[in-house]
C-alpha cells in the first residue's frame, strides 16, 4: 500500500531530526530478519537509546539532502533492503547494537555507517568501531586507574598502622608476661 504524501512529509521530518543530531548511523540490510526478530532488535537498542529505522532510502536520501552536513554524503551504497541505527549520544552505540544482534541473528548484515561530519564509513570501519569499548566502559577503566594509586598509598599506609600495632601488641604482651 502507498505511503500518503504527507506522511512521508512527516517520515522525512523525523529521519532529519534523527540524521541530525546522530553521531553514527549505521546501516544494515536485513532480508530475511522475521518481525519478531526486528522488535527484538528494537528493544536492544532502545536501552542504549539507539533508534532503528526501516524507511525506504528514497526518503533518507531526502532527509540527508535538507541534514546541512550531510549533503555531500555519498549515498550509492543505499540499495535493497536497509535499516537505520543512529544514536544521538554514544559515537559507537549504534555500531554495537547493530553488531552483537548481527551475532546470534546472520540475517543482519552491516554494509557502512555515516560519522557526525557526513562521511561515508565502510563496512569495515564500523566493526571496528563495534569493537571499540563504550563510554561508560571508558569511564570505568580511568576511574579503576585513577584509583589505582590512591589505593596502594592507602594500603601501604595500613600496612605501616597495621605493623605499628602489632608492634605495641608484642610490647604489650611482653610487659603483661
Amino acid at each position: 500500500m502507498a505511503i500518503s504524501r504527507d506522511k512521508k512529509q512527516t517520515i522525512v521530518a523525523q529521519l532529519e531530526d534523527v540524521l541530525s543530531t546522530s553521531k553514527l548511523t549505521v546501516f544494515a540490510n536485513y532480508e530475511g530478519l522475521t518481525v519478531k526478530e526486528a522488535q527484538e532488535l528494537r528493544r536492544q537498542a532502545k536501552s542504549d537509546n539507539t533508534v532503528i529505522k526501516v524507511v525506504k532510502n528514497r526518503l533518507v536520501r531526502v532527509a540527508m539532502s535538507q541534514v546541512e552536513h550531510l549533503k555531500g554524503t555519498d549515498t550509492s551504497k543505499f540499495k535493497g533492503q536497509l535499516l537505520y541505527a543512529a544514536n544521538p549520544d554514544d559515537e559507537v552505540a549504534s555500531a554495537k547494537t547493530l553488531s552483537n544482534f548481527a551475532k546470534e541473528h546472520p540475517a543482519i548484515q552491516m554494509l557502512g555507517g555515516i560519522d557526525k561530519e557526513g562521511n561515508l564509513l565502510d563496512e569495515a570501519t564500523v566493526v571496528r568501531l563495534a569493537e571499540l569499548p563504550s563510554k561508560e566502559e571508558l569511564r570505568g577503566k580511568l576511574v579503576g586507574t585513577i584509583a589505582a594509586p590512591l589505593e596502594r598509598v592507602a594500603s601501604v599506609l595500613n600496612a605501616n598502622i597495621g605493623g605499628l600495632v602489632n608492634v605495641l601488641k608484642a610490647r604489650h604482651q611482653a610487659i603483661n608476661d
